[in-house]
């Protein structure tokens, strides 16, 4: 993390009026409560997902069904953005297939085999649908911003890119995303445009509360990571953090923000996983 003092006052951290913002992979989980959040802070957010038509997001955010791992549609969308606001000045890069299809066919779990047993189609699910779906939409983004001399893309990603957690192309596709933001970083630095990949903790999503296995009293809520790249947008110096991992709970002590239920949760680090 940067020990650069910022402390912004709490109109700064909730007040994105009059930014734009895209959230992918919206239609449910961390990417529902961050455009969540951001659509609390006062941001014009527009949400994308393949199932977001029937979301349950705000009336004000605006639903764009999207692929993306359809080039044309994500083109398609970035166009409706540049036409209705004429610019674009948060991306946040969400849209991941990989926790799709965990069992086989034959209904054996498959998460944690070893490599050479690993179904293929998880390949395409975590690096097609994840890291390409990233990179395609951080080049349009990209384009919109530059023209606009700022922005900041947060690429949603974890401690898998550092640490062995469970199955191998998950760690290569989270370490993909870090060095995406990484060189998109360098190459952005002089247009104003920040770039970080941003670690949740553990998230109560649907599918975590679901599956009925987790300790949940510390655990973040969706919208918390929006908080935190809401506090992001809201910093003047926010070109400190590109190139870099931040975690969101270490954020929220920077910048002095709280989880929708008043709570801190606790900054996890690689030695705590």
């Amino acid at each position: 993390m940067n020990d650069l003092a910022y402390t912004p006052s709490v109109d700064q951290v909730s007040s994105l009026r009059g930014q734009v913002a895209l959230v992918t992979g919206a239609s449910r989980g961390v990417g529902r409560g961050i455009a969540a959040a951001l659509n609390d802070a006062g941001a014009i957010v527009y949400a994308t997902g393949r199932t977001v038509a029937s979301a349950n997001l705000a009336p004000a955010i605006v639903r764009v069904p999207c692929d993306h791992t359809d080039d044309a549609a994500v083109r398609g969308a970035f166009d409706r953005i540049e036409a209705e606001q004429r610019r674009l000045d948060i991306l946040v890069n969400n849209a991941w297939g990989g926790y799709e299809q965990m069992a086989d066919a034959s209904g054996r779990f498959t998460w944690t085999v070893p490599f050479w047993e690993q179904p293929l189609v998880r390949w395409d699910l975590m690096i097609t649908a994840g890291v390409r779906a990233a990179f395609v939409a951080s080049q349009h983004a990209a384009r919109l911003m530059v023209s606009n001399g700022r922005g900041l893309i947060a690429n949603i990603s974890f401690w898998a890119a550092q640490k062995y957690l469970g199955n191998a192309i998950y760690g290569i596709a989270k370490a993909a995303t870090d060095k995406l933001t990484i060189d998109a970083a360098h190459e952005l630095r002089k247009h104003n445009v920040t770039v970080v990949s941003l670690y949740p903790g553990l998230v109560k999503t649907e599918a975590v509360i679901a599956a009925g296995v987790f300790d949940l009293s510390r655990a973040e809520s969706p919208e918390f990571l929006g908080r935190a790249i809401a506090a992001l947008a809201s910093d003047a110096a926010v070109s400190r953090w590109t190139g870099q991992v931040v975690v969101a709970a270490a954020l929220a002590r920077e910048y002095g923000f709280t989880d929708i239920d008043g709570n801190t949760p606790p900054a996890l680090s690689i030695s705590d996983l």
